[in-house]
């Protein structure tokens, strides 16, 4: 695995997601059994930052992922556990209740943490920050990041947060690289913040072009793991794919080592 470190963080450049662990909008006890499997494997292969939230099958995945950990007796210091708080939770006190929540589905003591899930058009960011920094200093929170957060957001969000933010998660893959457009991605790199990549396979609809293809031949390996393979090629920027498939799981593990070629490189980004 290849990490990328950043405000003290050693964070592997691909993690899991656990969106549809347990349910989607809402919770799924029919699906319990092969999610809690999901969770086993990815963590049997290794897998150490575990990427859950708050809206996630409304909770539910943040009870199966502490479930697995308690079950499997690991270590809470071997794992970086990021949740995220709903934009309807953005007032200070929500916020302080919605990460209390979270912290108890988890049957853990800290997150090392804590996102905006989005940001929300009536939030008063400085009393969203004002909650956060408190978590930070209490110690239920270690670190702080948004998601789906524009430029101008990103920048506010670094005046109010009394640590540096550590990350901006939002969707990018081969075909969807708006954050790499609107200079997101280039602000996040030249500011020490990594760049979390969500959908990065895109839900299983992924492209396949003849330079993917033509490329994973050339290493032997998936159309999916050379989508991985660009996205973590990039500096600052790290990813959090979900399958509940273990052989899949093991691939997308994988490509965090696949050394694409500056020729390679180049063909994908033009692709």
């Amino acid at each position: 695995m290849k990490y990328e470190s950043v405000q003290g963080i050693h964070l592997p450049k691909i993690g899991f997601g656990t969106w549809n662990i347990g349910g989607g909008a809402s919770a799924n006890s029919k699906k319990d059994p092969a999610s809690l499997a999901a969770l086993r494997s990815a963590l049997e292969i290794g897998y150490t930052h575990i990427d859950t939230a708050e809206m996630y099958a409304a909770g539910h995945a943040e009870e199966l992922v502490g479930s697995v950990v308690k079950d499997m007796r690991l270590p809470r210091e071997s794992l970086f556990i990021t949740s995220k708080v709903l934009p309807s939770h953005l007032a200070y006190h929500d916020v302080l209740k919605a990460c209390e929540a979270s912290l108890r589905r988890l049957k853990m003591d800290y997150l090392d943490l804590y996102l905006i899930h989005w940001p929300h058009k009536d939030m008063t960011l400085s009393e969203t920050f004002r909650a956060l920094n408190k978590l930070v200093r209490d110690g239920k929170v270690r670190h702080l990041g948004v998601s789906n957060f524009d430029l101008p957001l990103l920048k506010q969000s670094q005046e109010y947060s009394e640590r540096p933010i550590v990350t901006n998660q939002v969707p990018f893959s081969l075909s969807n690289r708006t954050y790499l457009q609107n200079g997101i991605l280039k602000y996040c790199q030249r500011n020490q913040i990594l760049l979390t990549a969500y959908s990065p396979l895109e839900e299983g609809r992924l492209a396949n072009t003849r330079t993917v293809k033509d490329i994973a031949r050339t290493h032997r390996a998936t159309i999916h793991q050379i989508a991985l393979a660009w996205i973590v090629s990039h500096p600052l920027v790290v990813t959090i794919p979900m399958s509940a498939n273990p052989i899949h799981q093991k691939e997308n593990f994988d490509a965090a080592v696949i050394e694409l070629t500056d020729e390679e490189f180049r063909r994908l980004h033009v692709e």
